[in-house]
């Protein structure tokens, strides 16, 4: 080996030292004999040999995007032939980019040439005459542009559409914006030259923004002329890259019977459209924004296989569990089609889109109808899945499919579904389906110790959790762990859904008992929530949290939540509690600014702390009664009672506390100091009977109220 490497060496260092020998050889020849000028004729001759191989440079140079177009659809053989017979419109469209490029490209390549004359001057080695009949780089480029608006003009249409592209540049002009009259005038000149040539014009860039201005400033009879002469041509329009963006106008700004020839038009290719870059997101906004429920039916079940994305009533009016519980084999394919599609859209990055989601919905459906049989597709749908969980839970669809994943995870994927919904928290528990997806964990998931660590440790901070509890969405979550789903705070449905989904994990996953599930979140959350408020009650940020209806019926829940954490019931509770005390009930009550008069709901706040647990509004009777069996909640019930009637006693101005919304706070004390028997009803009652006069002229129903107890 070492006698090898020295003989390469050897050879190398030969090579070298000939290489160096030749060069100053030429140099040498150059120094003496220059080269002779050129004649006229073999000027002309290379500066069309120039022009025309740089224009030929020019036009080969955008033809990569169109092969990264047929990439993107390996998946459908069909659209690979659409394409191929669109390759002359496209590369009309890679010359009219030429115009927007060519003062760049020369801008780089005189830097270029200016680099290269520099290196030319410095370097003694390339000592090479100018020639100064030599065309620069700016007049080559500026006969390159000249050819190219020739060519432009022999296309066909060509000069129409220079045309139509003059009038549009006034058209959409902002300012100043043309007036109506003037803009009607110029869409009649472009309608007039357009009319013959619109199938010409929408696959190209610029030309498709000409139609669809023209789209969106005509009337609705133009329009529907517009959409007739396109008929036939929609899903050509959606596969490009162009002519995508005037389907979407179409939608948008045509009548009902336009969208309908398009969703028509577009049956029985959704499949490959969801598989196309362009093509999905023309069928996602069709499906969401511009579609009837029957068409979303209808789309939907195009998804479940060629029978039905052929005919359109196949299927209809059938749920896809109907569907499939009439034979195995429908079974097995729709399950086949619905998983194809599902996972090439993921894979192509769309699982975002709600039409997606909706198919995943029928997927998952099948799936939780039959555990243990589809028990492998369950594991194999939470796998491919799992890394982009996050992108479900935004859309009603995606959230109820992330709710059933959830349930019918087992352990270690509920980790990873976890892992996944963690870094999106924040956006999760704010957003309106997002909120469900958590709760149903919160429902599901027995490793409570995981669940805390993963979202309670940020959400219950000062920063975040007072915007929290002011928002209807984002605060069910916490009070799931408060007060379990109450039919205060879950609608009917919402709450029928939540339990749905823990009957299905209890079916083979989750063993944890559901009371212990909640009270081991409970017994972790509840201090830390109380803290996250303490930097509240040392400002008037409290106040601006009573203020809102929403963060007060929080408050009053947490208050009224019993618990075993000792610090809680001797510490923290009653520091919110003398808080709410100074903020909502001392202070001048006839002023506006006075919380019961400035936020009436502060009244109900107050009434449900001095009711507490022990005691509770009759609807029969219209009386405050004794609940039995109840637990005392330290610092609430009579106990809060007693100390708003210091309050009114001690102030001296207990004549305004009887009218208004302080006249309902002050019923509410003397109902629950009378049941209680204390010595501070009878204190409330001499108050109350100073001011008997004063009363009796009031119309006010509080006074009234107040009057029945003296």
């Amino acid at each position: 080996m070492g006698n090898k490497n020295k003989g390469a060496k050897r050879q190398l260092e030969n090579a070298v030292s000939e290489q160096n020998t030749l060069k100053r050889s030429k140099q040498n020849n150059g120094s003496k004999k220059l080269p002779s000028p050129p004649s006229e004729d073999e000027i002309v001759l290379e500066e069309n040999s120039e022009v025309s191989s740089e224009d030929d440079l020019s036009i080969s140079e955008g033809g990569d995007d169109d092969d990264d177009d047929e990439d993107d659809d390996d998946d459908d053989d069909d659209e690979d032939d659409e394409e191929d017979d669109d390759e002359d419109d496209e590369e009309d469209d890679e010359l009219d980019e030429l115009d927007d490029l060519d003062d760049n490209e020369a801008e780089g390549r005189d830097d270029d040439e200016d680099e290269d004359e520099d290196n030319d001057k410095d370097s003694e080695d390339n000592d090479k005459p100018v020639d100064p009949n030599k065309k620069t780089s700016k007049e080559q480029h500026s006969e390159q542009r000249k050819l190219l608006g020739e060519r432009k003009l022999q296309r066909k249409a060509g000069a129409q559409v220079q045309e139509i592209k003059r009038i549009w540049e006034k058209l959409r002009v902002t300012k100043p914006a043309p007036t109506k009259q003037q803009r009607d005038k110029l869409c009649d000149e472009m309608w007039e030259l357009s009319e013959d040539v619109i199938n010409d014009l929408v696959l190209k860039h610029d030309a498709s923004r000409v139609v669809q201005t023209l789209i969106k400033y005509s009337s609705k009879e133009r329009r529907d002329k517009i959409v007739n002469a396109l008929k036939g041509s929609f899903y050509q329009l959606a596969t490009s890259a162009y002519g995508k963006y005037l389907l979407i106008k179409i939608l948008h700004y045509g009548s009902k019977e336009s969208r309908a020839l398009v969703v028509n038009e577009l049956h029985g290719k959704l499949r490959k459209l969801m598989r196309h870059r362009e093509g999905a997101y023309v069928v996602e906004d069709l499906f969401v924004l511009y579609s009837t429920a029957e068409q979303k039916q209808q789309m939907i079940r195009e998804f479940w296989g060629s029978e039905y994305a052929v005919f359109k009533e196949s299927g209809k009016g059938k749920t896809v569990l109907e569907v499939t519980n009439e034979s195995s084999e429908k079974k097995q394919l729709i399950m086949h089609n619905l998983f194809g599609t599902i996972k090439a859209s993921v894979e192509k990055g769309s699982t975002g889109f709600q039409i997606l989601h909706a198919a995943m919905k029928e997927y998952v459906t099948i799936l939780a109808a039959d555990l243990d049989t589809n028990d492998s597709a369950i594991r194999e749908f939470i796998d491919l899945l799992s890394e982009q969980f996050a992108e479900l839970v935004h859309t009603q669809e995606g959230s109820e499919v992330a709710c059933t994943l959830l349930a019918m995870a087992n352990a270690k994927e509920r980790k990873g579904l976890v892992k996944s919904l963690k870094t999106h928290q924040n956006e999760l528990i704010k957003n309106e389906y997002g909120n469900l997806v958590l709760i149903a964990l919160f429902m599901t998931v027995d490793d409570t110790v995981l669940t805390y660590k993963s979202f309670g440790g940020e959400m219950f901070t000062p920063e975040l959790l007072p915007e929290l509890i002011q928002d209807k969405f984002s605060r069910r979550p916490i009070l799931y762990i408060l007060k379990g789903l109450d039919g205060r705070y879950f609608a009917p449905n919402v709450k029928q859904s939540l339990l749905r989904y823990e009957e299905l994990a209890y079916k083979k996953t989750s063993k944890k008992d559901k009371k212990v599930k909640r009270n081991e979140l409970l017994n972790k959350s509840i201090e830390p929530i109380y803290k996250a408020l303490q930097p509240s009650l040392e400002d008037s940020a409290l106040a601006s949290l009573l203020s809102n209806n929403m963060a007060a019926q929080f408050i009053s829940e947490l208050i009224l939540t019993t618990t075993e954490n000792e610090k809680v019931n001797t510490e923290l509770r009653p520091e919110l509690l003398k808080a709410i005390i100074k903020n909502a009930i001392q202070g001048d009550v006839l002023e506006d600014y006075h919380l019961l008069n400035k936020a009436r709901f502060t009244t109900r706040l107050i009434k449900a702390l001095v009711q507490g647990s022990e005691y509770k509004f009759d609807n029969d009777t219209k009386k405050v009664v004794e609940v039995e069996d109840s637990v005392n909640i330290p610092g609430t019930g009579a106990q809060f009672a007693e100390e708003i009637a210091d309050v009114i006693v001690q102030s001296g101005k207990s004549a305004e506390w009887t009218s208004g919304q302080p006249a309902f706070v002050f019923v509410s004390v003397l109902e629950v100091l009378l049941l209680a028997k204390s010595k501070h009803a009878e204190a409330l009652k001499k108050e109350l009977k100073k001011h008997k006069k004063k009363m009796l002229k009031e119309e006010d129903k509080g006074s009234k109220l107040l009057l029945e107890f003296i």
